[in-house]
């Protein structure tokens, strides 16, 4: 019986012809294609600038040194979230705090958010940054949390990974209208691929500069942005401590290539996301809750374990998926529970939503390519586990 995983990539022939003119041309890298997969992925989200980078992780660390987030600064975001979220503000020497998610969307919650900056306000601890995350591809409720941004005089870097292709309140997902920077990563399993690869995209000039300096190595041909004059032709002026975390022309290639089918490939996930709605209606499991002012890009379909209506364990049901060769996964573990961090003083109850979630969480299949029998399949050995 062939596996099915919990998502992958959809490679045409369209895309390998793009990568294989790459490969003829002069430029495998630092070429034309990264600079029009850019003005390319801007355009569709209605940003000013975007600037791709070697992944998401990437950006999120340069978007941070680009707000000027450093030592004794505080980055707050979602314990459900990938690590890289939370390990971005530690790559900056600032440190790190959490807020608990809403049980319903599984976001960050904003009345968690909003109890929080009022004591962090009378603390004298508010945060320079917080990262709220579009888990599973729907976007946080962005207005509100702007309005605290206001209030509170704080940036915000939307971690987007999941949502490229979503909507919030109509407009796409990465236009910033209520965030300072969003962060899209073209990881394989995502919604569209650049093998790997990231981007930062933002409104602001002055940011959207700051992070193409710090993306390769601090570097300036720009004679505007120079100390003295420029020597000659060759020369070049290392302005600021950069990175090497430049896209290839091979993967920019590839990102243009299928942005050109964002759309169908989101519409495929929310046809499979509406038939497993209607399949586990009576299952005693809580499907994704979609807010009607966001579009999901749907990178994820988790279901949770509802332990009202069953008393059949997490993990057994997870493991009976696995070996029945339904590729389920989970998103995530609380980073506050991570050793790495539990060191900085977190412990289990923190965060008791996030915690909750994380005992009945699966991630079942979701890409596009995943027809109605695949689906059915799905189904069917998820009512087997529950079972028992």
């Amino acid at each position: 019986m062939d596996f099915i995983p919990y998502g992958r990539q959809h490679i045409t022939d369209e895309d390998i012809a793009a990568v294989t003119a790459v490969l003829k041309s002069d430029f495998l890298t630092q070429g034309p294609c990264v600079p029009a997969f850019e003005q390319a992925l801007a355009a569709y989200c209605g940003a000013a600038r975007a600037v791709a980078v070697n992944s998401a992780t990437s950006a999120l660390h340069i978007a941070c040194l680009a707000l000027g987030l450093g030592e004794g600064d505080w980055l707050w975001t979602t314990p459900i979230t990938f690590v890289a979220s939370s390990n971005c503000a530690l790559y900056c020497g600032a440190r790190v705090d959490f807020v608990d998610i809403d049980p319903t969307t599984c976001n960050i919650s904003v009345e968690a958010l909003a109890a929080k900056l009022e004591r962090a306000e009378r603390q004298g601890r508010l945060p320079k940054i917080v990262v709220p995350v579009h888990l599973s591809g729907q976007s946080c409720d962005m207005a509100a949390i702007r309005a605290l941004a206001d209030r509170y005089g704080f940036k915000l870097i939307e971690d987007a990974s999941h949502a490229v292709g979503g909507r919030y309140r109509g407009k796409p997902v990465g236009s910033c209208e209520f965030s300072d920077i969003t962060i899209f990563s073209f990881h394989p399993v995502k919604i569209v691929t650049t093998a790997e690869g990231g981007a930062a995209l933002t409104n602001d000039p002055v940011l959207a500069r700051r992070m193409e300096l710090l993306r390769s190595h601090g570097i300036t041909r720009e004679a505007a942005e120079m100390t003295h004059a420029s020597d000659g032709p060759w020369y070049y002026q290392q302005i600021d401590l950069g990175f090497n975390y430049r896209l290839t022309e091979l993967q920019a290639a590839l990102g243009l290539s299928q942005l050109a089918r964002i759309d169908e490939y989101v519409a495929g996930r929310h046809r499979i996301a509406a038939r497993y709605d209607a399949l586990l209606a009576e299952f005693p499991v809580i499907v994704p809750h979609n807010i009607p002012e966001s579009y999901s890009g749907l990178h994820l379909y988790v279901v949770q374990i509802d332990t009202d209506r069953t008393n059949r364990d997490h993990r057994t049901v997870f493991e009976a998926l696995r070996n029945d060769g339904i590729g389920v996964n989970l998103h995530y573990i609380p980073v506050h529970l991570q050793p790495y961090y539990r060191a900085f003083g977190f412990q289990p109850g923190d965060f008791p939503a996030a915690e909750r979630y994380y005992s009945r969480a699966i991630s079942i299949p979701m890409y596009p390519q995943l027809d109605d029998e695949a689906v059915e399949r799905v189904v069917a050995s998820l009512g087997r586990a529950l079972r028992g």
